[in-house]
């Protein structure tokens, strides 16, 4: 039998994790069909309700599709990262994650990179650091503070954060990267004063990773990345208070 009677302790809970086992493990495949809401009561010797509560608490994991109709019924989907994607998403744009635990994060987070970058970087790669690097500098030129410069020096710097971990060559830490830096904007509209002062500092933190990783000095391109985290957060946390 694929499954067996549920746990009377956790019923719910043991259904799911059941359901989620054969999934995960493969031994239930993307397109096929569970058994009919009917034959899992049998199976799991519970009501209906439960049956269907578990359902549904997979497919909010995104691990099956309740398809409706005759031919319809619980399909299995292939695991994907998606949901945790979404989750992480909305918790950084709608900042519900403490500067301090975003800060404790990103330093982790962006010292690896900046250290794995320093080690993999090619010569190609180097130059498109160099181009974003030349590129940014346009936005610092203007003495006044002026919005729209901030706004297009932040999306270049988004840029090349997302170029430092695409050299890693590892897609968890580019995937991760781009969730952070397409939603902390909101962190920053709020609490982070962005005149050409403080582009001048980020350019100069910037250019510094860029020499660092040309020089092949991992562990300097990890200590600039951290404290440039640190840096502009102290800036957040003083505007917070």
């Amino acid at each position: 039998m694929m499954f067996r009677p549920a746990k009377r302790s956790r019923v719910f809970q043991d259904i799911v994790d059941q359901i989620q086992e054969h999934i995960l493990s493969g031994k239930l495949k993307e397109g096929e069909m569970l058994p009919s809401e009917r034959d899992l009561q049998e199976l799991f010797k519970v009501s209906r309700g439960t049956i269907r509560e578990a359902l549904r608490v997979l497919e909010q994991k995104g691990l099956i599709e309740i398809r409706l109709g005759v031919s319809g019924g619980a399909v299995v989907k292939s695991a994907s990262v998606d949901k945790v994607s979404e989750s992480l998403a909305l918790l950084i744009r709608h900042q519900k994650i403490s500067l301090a635990h975003l800060a404790e994060f990103r330093e982790e987070l962006e010292g690896a990179i900046a250290s794995l970058a320093a080690q993999r970087a090619d010569e190609r790669q180097v130059e498109e650091l160099e181009r974003l690097i030349q590129k940014a500098s346009r936005y610092t030129q203007n003495r006044s503070d002026h919005g729209d410069d901030a706004e297009a020096f932040l999306e270049v710097d988004k840029d090349f954060h997302l170029a430092l971990a695409k050299i890693t060559g590892n897609p968890i830490f580019e995937a991760v990267e781009r969730i952070v830096h397409e939603n902390i904007i909101s962190y920053y509209e709020s609490l982070l004063e962005m005149g050409n002062k403080r582009m001048k500092e980020n350019y100069e933190d910037l250019k510094g990773l860029v020499e660092a990783i040309k020089k092949r000095d991992k562990d300097k391109a990890r200590m600039i990345a951290i404290r440039h985290v640190s840096q502009f957060t102290t800036y957040m946390e003083k505007r917070k208070r």
